[in-house]
């Protein structure tokens, strides 16, 4: 009988722990029920790492409850990407996801694009999507990236090959603004689109030799009697200055010819330079700015490389005599055309390897060299006009093979840094 008040007293002491346990079970169930049941509607969450251009792994976890434009709604999206190289694929055909956009739907496009209301009769080469062999890319959002670019400036800074790349990321985005919340303007040297309800601008810097030159005017501007300063960028950075995303292209206006006039130090000591020397310290001159000015927790810095040209048909069709005119389907398997220069690439390559600021680069220059079929040729303008028919009937001497038609290539090239932006701001 001695034992019973006993075991009574160790029941009754144990009695509020296990009560105390209890509650705080049925509390913390609620709050991860609450939890698991709560979703934000304009927040997105994922990780993933990319192969290409220092990127080695892939993943992708999305929850958002926003539209997008590109008839992709789903609200939850897994994809699983390991050693991926986004660069090496093929093009397919995809007349379902492709075009993004039309001419019609982006008022923002400028006549030296717009090919099909120049009177290009067919538009195969709206319909092409990049396939890298080991994976997808990412859907492209403008919501999503419109997210990322709130309170935020992304810059592209080059020539008109690089123009076109802006005004083709104005047409992803500008769909899913409402009308009276956006706006494209001009200043000198820039073109500025801004989407209103994200405080978010998508701005064209024109610097064709990234340098200063003669050719800084973005519309009065020479091209035979080219000069370019290789050790002067102050009157081009003051303007990049606090950019949260550069991105920078320089190619076409350095192959004019193999020597170029440009002066180093003394202004008035004009010499004749090899391109690909004067390319190699105008890039020096750049990466100094970039390692002294660049801060790498609010910025983020992107090279795109060469975009190549289609001047001579023989290329991949051995004995014909044209260029990119009438072609209608990109080329299918190896090639490599001389309108790529594997001496610029390197020097590219040398340059973002020496530096300290970490620049991404998004190698563009094979999968566009596929795509002979989407120039502008001739249904383009030439110094403000559009060709004359006389011109038309001549491609071989008016065809452009050098700058492409939108929708089209540049929408590619936006998708790769869509994916490296993405991965830029959630790593």
């Amino acid at each position: 009988m001695t034992t019973q008040p006993s075991s009574n007293r160790k029941y009754i002491s144990i009695l509020p722990i296990a009560l105390g346990c209890v509650l705080l079970l049925g509390t913390a169930r609620l709050v991860f029920d609450n939890l698991k049941n709560s979703k934000e509607t304009s927040i997105f969450q994922w990780q993933f790492w990319l192969q290409g251009s220092g990127i080695d792994k892939y993943f992708i976890n999305v929850f958002d409850n926003n539209n997008n434009n590109n008839n992709n709604n789903n609200n939850n999206i897994y994809e699983d990407i390991e050693d991926c190289n986004v660069f090496e694929g093929k093009w397919v055909w995809d007349n379902l996801t492709r075009p993004f956009y039309t001419e019609q739907s982006c008022p923002y496009l400028v006549k030296q694009v717009t090919c099909q209301k120049n009177g290009r009769p067919d538009d195969f080469y709206q319909f092409w999507r990049w396939q890298p062999n080991d994976c997808n890319l990412p859907r492209f959002s403008a919501v999503k990236l419109l997210h990322i670019l709130r309170n935020k400036r992304l810059m592209f800074v080059g020539d008109s090959i690089q123009r076109g790349q802006f005004d083709s990321m104005v047409c992803l985005l500008q769909s899913v603004i409402p009308e009276g919340k956006k706006s494209l303007h001009k200043v000198p040297s820039k073109k500025i689109f801004h989407a209103q309800e994200y405080n978010a601008t998508i701005e064209f810097y024109w610097a064709p030799f990234i340098v200063e030159s003669n050719s800084d005017h973005s519309t009065n501007h020479t091209v035979l009697k080219r000069l370019v300063k290789l050790d002067r960028i102050s009157n081009h950075t003051q303007n990049w200055e606090g950019v949260d995303y550069l991105v920078f292209e320089s190619y076409v206006w350095w192959m004019y010819k193999p020597i170029i006039n440009a002066t180093y130090g003394n202004p008035n000591d004009i010499k004749e330079y090899n391109v690909t020397t004067a390319y190699k310290m105008a890039l020096e001159t750049w990466a100094n700015w970039l390692d002294s000015n660049i801060n790498p927790q609010t910025q983020k810095v992107y090279f795109i490389s060469l975009s190549p040209t289609h001047l001579w048909s023989s290329e991949w069709n051995p004995g014909s005599d044209g260029n990119c005119f009438n072609e209608k389907e990109p080329i299918h398997g190896p090639y490599w055309g001389i309108g790529t220069s594997l001496d610029i690439m390197k020097i590219v390559q040398e340059t973002l390897q020496n530096l300290k600021t970490e620049v991404t680069f998004l190698n563009i220059t094979q999968l566009s060299d596929f795509r002979k079929d989407a120039h502008t040729t001739i249904y383009t303008e030439r110094k403000g006009k559009l060709l004359t028919k006389e011109q038309k009937a001549d491609p071989k001497n008016y065809a452009d093979c050098i700058h492409w038609c939108l929708p089209g290539v540049p929408d590619t090239w936006n998708e790769i840094l869509y994916a490296h932006m993405l991965q830029d701001f959630y790593n």
